[in-house]
């Protein structure tokens, strides 16, 4: 990537491929390889150091035409990892367990955040954005047999989440729910919360989970900055009256990073 124009052509031409392929996704696996292609490029893209120097000549330029093109490329590429859950889920109905890039490299950056958490099987942990391939309750159940809930607002993801669960993690304490935060009443009682990196509203919500939480609470933030800022939401300053990072986990060859938070 030599050129501002040749990064940006890239980005517009990502912008329309995202489009493309989510719609047409009909609750069938029929065009998954193609967009399972895409987002393996993206995430590719979005972890290449070569990148990074555009990347930052950009933050330095006023366009507002490019402002909106990032806008567009994160809320549609968090449309397309939300197809892409549904398709991988699809499939595990089907007796297909081959996973794709995106999703080991998902697998592996829950595999060295674990070690952040303290998570016990005491632990009562909820997790924002469960998808419909819930990795990481059923990662977290399984080491430690914690409760584990999962929410998310996409009734589809709910009903195809609990299908995985039921597969890949039968007997396990893991239930999904499509609610809101202030709506559980697991949410006073969880000592973690994780936010997926494609929530969108996820710092809102953490001002909102003060009241509704108790005094020991870790939450843990999800999220991308700078290039990375593409493919997830980015982290923004939160009310540091109410909360606290304890521990901020930047990985440069994972797709997304960690803070985690505690009450001030």
């Amino acid at each position: 990537m030599e050129t501002l124009i040749d990064f940006q052509t890239c980005l517009s031409e990502f912008s329309g491929k995202f489009d493309e392929l989510a719609g047409r996704y009909d609750h069938t696996v029929q065009h998954s390889s193609e967009l399972e292609a895409l987002i393996d490029d993206y995430s590719t893209f979005i972890t290449d150091k070569q990148n990074e120097r555009i990347w930052e000549q950009l933050a330095q330029e006023e366009s507002g035409s490019m402002h909106q093109l990032v806008l567009d490329l994160r809320d549609k590429s968090a449309r397309c990892v939300a197809v892409m859950e549904k398709y991988r889920a699809l499939k595990l109905q089907d007796g297909d367990v081959e996973i794709a890039d995106y999703f080991r490299n998902i697998e592996e950056c829950i595999e060295k955040e674990f070690g952040s958490f303290y998570v016990t099987s005491d632990s009562k942990v909820l997790l924002v954005g469960s998808g419909s391939f819930p990795m990481t309750p059923l990662f977290i159940a399984k080491r430690t047999g914690a409760e584990v809930v999962g929410i998310d607002i996409d009734a589809e993801a709910i009903t195809l989440g609990q299908q995985v669960v039921e597969k890949l993690g039968a007997g396990l304490n893991i239930h999904l729910e499509q609610t809101l935060v202030q709506d559980l009443a697991f949410t006073r009682k969880a000592t973690h919360i994780i936010f997926s990196s494609t929530v969108s509203n996820k710092y809102d919500l953490l001002d909102q989970l003060h009241a509704l939480t108790n005094a020991h609470v870790v939450v843990a933030m999800r999220y991308g900055n700078q290039l990375k800022s593409l493919f997830n939401y980015p982290m923004i300053e939160t009310n540091s009256s109410k909360w606290k990072m304890v521990d901020n986990i930047l990985r440069p060859d994972d797709v997304f990073d960690i803070a985690l938070y505690q009450k001030a």
